[in-house]
């Protein structure tokens, strides 16, 4: 298998949503399938809408980034990248942009796809969310591992002084 049938089964959300202004909702979702996937524009918007209304965003098809929330525009950088259906989703930091009362709308997101199965690989800051939905928790420092485990293990009873000190500031 090479680099790109790797890279076409794998979604990725960034810290910062990465969508095109110039572009509606529905085209930014749209864009991969069509130019990435070879999918027609029907196929590609029919799945686009699908996805959209999947994220609660249905309504805001024709919307331009710009006219929505931080919430709103991480959940249609969620719907761009699980349009394509991948058996992985990568997410970076995905609610480290957005006001504390828009985190939650995309951590029920998150914890809804988790419930499907979806297998994901999350870098955050959210101890809480996860606590409750990861399977593995690993503390990377100095780019290397330098913990994982179990959820109530790396998170609550940490045995490395790196995971220990990361967790008492973050944790206060």
């Amino acid at each position: 298998m090479n680099a790109d049938e790797v890279r076409s089964r794998i979604g990725i959300v960034f810290q910062a949503y990465n969508l095109f202004p110039h572009l509606s909702v529905l085209e930014n979702v749209m864009l991969a399938p069509v130019r990435v996937h070879g999918r027609t524009k029907a196929e590609a918007r029919a799945a686009s809408l699908e996805m959209l209304e999947r994220v609660g965003l249905g309504e805001k098809a024709r919307a331009r980034p710009d006219d929505l929330s931080g919430g709103q525009q991480q959940r249609v950088a969620i719907a761009r990248a699980l349009v394509n259906r991948p058996e992985l989703l990568l997410l970076d930091e995905v609610t480290s942009a957005l006001d504390p009362e828009l985190v939650g709308e995309v951590l029920d997101l998150l914890r809804s796809l988790a419930d499907e199965g979806m297998t994901m690989i999350l870098n955050t800051h959210e101890m809480g969310f996860a606590r409750q939905v990861a399977d593995v928790v690993a503390h990377l420092h100095g780019g290397v591992i330098a913990e994982i485990g179990p959820p109530a293990q790396v998170i609550d009873a940490p045995q490395e002084e790196p995971t220990r000190r990361f967790l008492s500031r973050l944790l206060g």
